[in-house]
């Protein structure tokens, strides 16, 4: 774990110089890989180049926002709370559209993305982001909304894996015992949604990526219907686009 921390520490201080930056600003939900990525941001470029955002919305657990506020005073950061249901709400006033979970999920983690660039421009800050592995190769995340960012620190960390780090880097066990959730809408939780828990899918992930197994062998090693392993494998190639940069048609030199 001391091996992953310095590694990563060091990834975000060479992005920050190379970009000519003055700091991090992060987005902080609550949630255990927000909170990870502060503290990583933290030992990497120290705490008063850090910025931290509380962005709840109506649908935000109220014990989220207190963790959000609380990590920020632990590590002695910078912070704001931005409340985004007033924006939400025009948005959905002006398109006046019929009501969709997904759809408007979606759109507030692009309005908190939107924040969070703001504060990073007035202050010349890099945003990072707070993907994980696992949920970055399933595409669990908004496109152009907790999906952008100017690096991802954790990104290659599987959730158990942040789990461990965590633990390691003794943040608090609140944080760490909590159910993994969005907040996008009322009762979300992660594992729900993603229609698993995060430890399986983390095993079928590391099979199938790392090892290169097929589907059946993955289902008879971890004992699982290869339905579940097949439902997995489809999220990650639907949502390949996601991590790609915009393609571009190559014209046709006479």
């Amino acid at each position: 774990m001391e091996k992953t921390k310095s590694e990563i520490v060091e990834f975000i201080k060479s992005k920050v110089s190379e970009s000519k930056t003055d700091g991090i600003v992060v987005g902080l939900s609550g949630g255990i890989d927000s909170t990870l990525s502060a503290y990583l941001a933290c030992e990497a470029v120290g705490k008063d180049n850090v910025f931290g955002i509380v962005m709840p919305s109506a649908t935000t657990p109220a014990e989220d926002t207190v963790h959000g506020i609380e990590i920020a005073k632990t590590l002695g950061i910078e912070y704001k709370e931005i409340a985004i249901d007033g924006i939400l709400n025009e948005f959905l006033s002006v398109t006046q559209l019929e009501k969709n979970n997904l759809a408007i999920g979606n759109l507030k983690a692009r309005i908190r993305m939107s924040i969070i660039y703001y504060y990073a421009n007035q202050k010349n800050y890099l945003v990072s982001g707070t993907g994980n592995k696992s949920e970055i190769l399933i595409g669990y995340f908004t496109k152009h909304g907790d999906g952008a960012c100017d690096m991802e620190p954790i990104g290659d960390l599987y959730k158990t894996e942040v789990y461990e780090l965590s633990e390691y880097l003794d943040i608090s066990k609140a944080i760490l015992k909590k159910p993994p959730r969005a907040g996008l809408w009322e009762d979300q939780t992660d594992e729900a949604e993603i229609g698993m828990s995060y430890e399986l899918l983390d095993q079928i992930l590391y099979l199938y990526k790392e090892k290169d197994m097929k589907n059946t062998e993955i289902a008879e090693k971890l004992a699982v219907s290869v339905d579940d392993v097949d439902m997995i494998i489809n999220k990650i190639v639907r949502s390949e686009h996601k991590s790609k940069v915009p393609e571009i048609p190559q014209k046709t030199i006479l």
